[in-house]
């Protein structure tokens, strides 16, 4: 059996002298043998995730072949029919709507003659994608199936089969407040004077929040995905905030010189598709690393994910300061 996560490197076929468009699929190994193998050609990452784009260029020697664009924008600000291959892996893409972009993206950019391979399981979507890639190209192909894994494979033909639709970007961020958030923002407490930092900011709820409360104060909101920043640069420009800096980074990264009064996130705990807690935890050590003393740190979790053993380790003081059955609200202060 193909492991699903070599299916793509595997399986695709390419000349070194192509141009290879990976669509938010920037951590799967077919990226490392493109990197070796494109000699002449090019390859262009089209990802969201700004951490792991740079994991992906960061094993590169030829960095002049491959280049880093936004996944979620890449139709407004890329010409069409350039690309001779284009790849996706399922597994990277956090819903339809992802998915659908990523068939789109494939549509426009690709010239005529070039294949479209898209990697994935049953549970993850790859028959009905397979669908859609016959309604958008007119043909498809399975090329490789393992136990419910597969790639699928469509050429552009010379007529294009589908309109192609540019989303906006708050179909790629969540621009709903969730319950989660809303009882952080029930918990926590702000003051005027407050440098606050808002990790994970996604579209913005905490960071807004906190921003027009810490009048004489300010706020940073860093997210590792540029649709989400996108979508939150757009929330503070249409709120009139002139306290608010949005940038995209992972974890503290962008910020780790700085220190502040008030770090708040409401953490994610799925990647891959997968349950995780390990970003959360993160971003635990990293607010305690950046907090000055007596800064306050708040979080928001779904009751089942223990991260307290987390903030003790990190932090002086550790309370419960609100939620319900199903979420809790930590605060930690440093020193």
């Amino acid at each position: 059996m193909i492991h699903q996560s070599f299916l793509l490197r595997d399986t695709v076929q390419f000349a070194a002298r192509d141009s290879v468009l990976i669509l938010n699929s920037a951590l799967d190994p077919f990226v490392q043998r493109a990197l070796l193998d494109i000699k002449g050609g090019t390859l262009t990452l089209a990802e969201d995730n700004v951490a792991a784009a740079a994991t992906a260029l960061s094993s590169s020697v030829k960095k002049s072949a491959a280049r880093h664009v936004a996944f979620h924008d890449y139709i407004l600000h890329h010409p069409a029919g350039t690309m001779d291959i284009a790849v996706m892996n399922l597994l990277y893409q956090p819903g339809n709507a992802w998915i659908l972009h990523g068939l789109q993206v494939a549509l426009y950019a690709l010239r005529p003659g070039g294949r479209l391979y898209v990697a994935g399981a049953k549970d993850r979507g790859i028959l009905s994608t397979a669908k859609r890639m016959r309604e958008y190209f007119g043909n498809v192909e399975a090329l490789q199936i393992s136990k419910g894994q597969r790639v699928v494979c469509s050429h552009k033909r010379n007529e294009q089969h589908a309109p192609i639709q540019i989303q906006d970007v708050t179909v790629f961020a969540d621009s709903k407040l969730d319950e989660g958030t809303r009882l952080l923002l029930e918990a926590l407490e702000v003051r005027v004077t407050d440098e606050a930092l808002d990790i994970g900011s996604g579209a913005g709820f905490i960071g807004l929040y906190i921003a027009r409360l810490a009048t004489q104060g300010h706020v940073t909101m860093v997210d590792v995905s540029l649709a989400a920043v996108d979508a939150a640069q757009r929330a503070v420009e249409q709120s009139g905030l002139t306290n608010v800096l949005v940038l995209p980074g992972d974890g503290v990264q962008a910020v780790s010189k700085q220190r502040f009064d008030l770090v708040a996130t409401n953490p994610p705990f799925h990647h891959g598709g997968i349950q995780t807690m390990e970003i959360a935890e993160r971003f635990i050590r990293d607010a305690a690393q950046v907090l000055r003393p007596l800064g306050r740190f708040y979080m928001v979790a779904n009751r089942f994910l223990k991260y307290e053993p987390t903030l003790h380790a990190a932090f002086k003081q550790v309370e419960e300061v609100g939620g319900d059955t199903r979420y809790k609200v930590l605060r930690a202060v440093n020193g």
